[in-house]
């Protein structure tokens, strides 16, 4: 087998490395790249399918993915020990990181690699001659589904970027890359099956409504609202959605896949088939009595910003302070290294492990209420943006919105995202999105420039490929 030096070349040809979990779907032994040449064992489709969902459990999800979508942001502080770089948390944090800043590097290359298999599963299930078309074209959607994500991934951080299956090195607008996810997801919105439909073996898979709730948050990101309400609309019409109760439980495992998950990264597991290395154990409180790493705490500034909505349920439900006893009776040692952590990453029956037993919120039912919203609101629809602003706020217990003010209800809903979705990995992307980078980083005492709207190309693709641009300023 033959490899090309690019780093978004490495999963182009037949090779996936799936990692197992004990969820049957996922349950895949590890394998090399395989090509026919290579072996004389057919693998079924589903099992390059299920290659794709494998890469969410590995090791960037738990350190890289922390640190560019919320260390970067107002919401959190690297945490650790003041003379633990955690790699390059330390220049992320502080927002003076480079083309050479590694945590770039690993997620430009996963998330490309991952974007390989899933169009290498795409054409093997094409020609392996599967005659049920029904399944043949749901194991496709699911590839397009996740395929659309990495894509989506991105084109939020770094704009104009190649499409895989293009070209390699040059890099298409940012326009074009959108309009590529949204035939992926339209697909799989036609041919994937509602949550509801699959048996319980199947569970966690990519589902019609989970394509449906990925497109509109897409046209969100492209500021196209009518677009955005329609297909948030058709998530809550579908009836197999709704919100948990009690927002505390969201992150728990009693609510893994449950009725407000539209889409989780999986990953329930078991030493050797583990689940998301190391996600929970470098959040964890760090020092004595601690159990982790310390990484990704919540910034003073996240505090503030709870505190002065006097919201105390998603404050308690975000934030692991110090001296406090946890929902399952652990208590946390007024002597650990950070005052607080993140409860989102915390897992009550693996603490520490490194083989996480914990699923990854990505997309949930909290956040198509926002998306209606915010949608809603641009189009002069204040008060379908107030009705679903304050199904949210009516969860946590907090006054409703009454304003008709657009400009009002668009900072109001602004802030809603920032309380509802904190350390769900978005508020960097959302700061960008709203053009709120500037202003907000400066209020958490950083130093924003405007190139850091995009993210640098990383410098070890620009040595490989010369011909390929970087992005403004760096």
């Amino acid at each position: 087998m033959k490899f090309t030096k690019l780093n978004i070349l490495l999963l182009t040809a037949a090779g996936f490395f799936a990692q197992g979990c004990t969820k049957d779907f996922l349950d895949v032994p590890a394998k090399e790249v395989v090509e026919t040449e290579d072996s004389n064992e057919i693998y079924e489709p589903e099992t390059f399918v299920n290659g794709i969902y494998g890469m969410f459990t590995d090791w960037n999800y738990a350190f890289a993915y922390l640190g560019i979508t919320e260390i970067l942001s107002d919401n959190a502080d690297k945490g650790s020990a003041a003379t633990d770089a955690g790699t390059d948390k330390d220049v992320l944090d502080a927002l003076t990181y480079t083309a050479t800043t590694a945590s770039f590097a690993s997620l430009w290359e996963h998330w490309y690699k991952s974007i390989g298999r899933a169009s290498q599963a795409i054409e093997y299930t094409e020609e392996f001659g599967l005659t049920d078309e029904t399944y043949k074209n749901r194991l496709i959607a699911e590839a397009r589904f996740l395929r659309a994500l990495n894509y989506f991934f991105l084109v939020r951080g770094w704009g104009d970027v190649p499409l895989q299956h293009v070209d390699l090195i040059e890099r298409k607008p940012a326009s074009e890359v959108y309009a590529f996810i949204q035939e992926d997801l339209q697909f799989a919105i036609t041919n994937l099956p509602a949550k509801s439909a699959y048996p319980a073996k199947d569970l966690g898979r990519a589902t019609k409504g989970a394509a449906q709730g990925l497109l509109a948050k897409v046209f969100l990101y492209q500021n196209k609202w009518q677009e955005a309400v329609d297909m948030a609309q058709a998530v809550l019409n579908s009836g197999e959605y709704s919100l948990e109760q009690d927002y505390a439980t969201v992150w728990r495992v009693s609510t893994e896949n449950g009725p407000e998950s539209l889409f989780e990264f999986q990953g329930r597991g078991e030493e050797l088939a583990h689940g998301i290395q190391q996600y929970s154990q470098t959040q964890g409180a760090r020092g004595t009595s601690g159990w982790g790493w310390g990484f990704n705490i919540p910034s003073q500034n996240l505090l503030n910003a709870f505190n002065a909505e006097k919201d105390e349920v998603r404050k308690n439900a975000t934030i692991i302070f110090a001296g406090e006893t946890m929902y399952d009776g652990r208590k946390v040692s007024p002597l650990v290294e950070n005052p607080m952590y993140n409860e989102k990453a915390y897992s009550s029956a693996n603490a520490g492990a490194g083989d996480t037993d914990k699923n990854i919120r990505y997309l949930r039912l909290g956040e198509i209420y926002l998306i209606l919203a915010e949608a809603a609101n641009e189009l002069g629809n204040a008060d379908l943006a107030k009705q679903n602003l304050n199904i949210i706020r009516d969860r946590v217990d907090l006054p409703l919105v009454t304003t008709n003010d657009q400009t009002q209800l668009r900072q109001l809903i602004w802030k809603e995202r920032r309380l509802e979705l904190a350390f769900e990995h978005d508020r960097w992307f959302d700061l960008v999105r709203t053009r709120q980078a500037a202003t907000a980083m400066q209020a958490a005492g950083k130093q924003f420039q405007d190139k850091q709207y995009l993210w640098p190309i990383p410098d070890k693709q620009l040595i490989q490929t010369p011909e390929m641009t970087q992005n403004p300023g760096w």
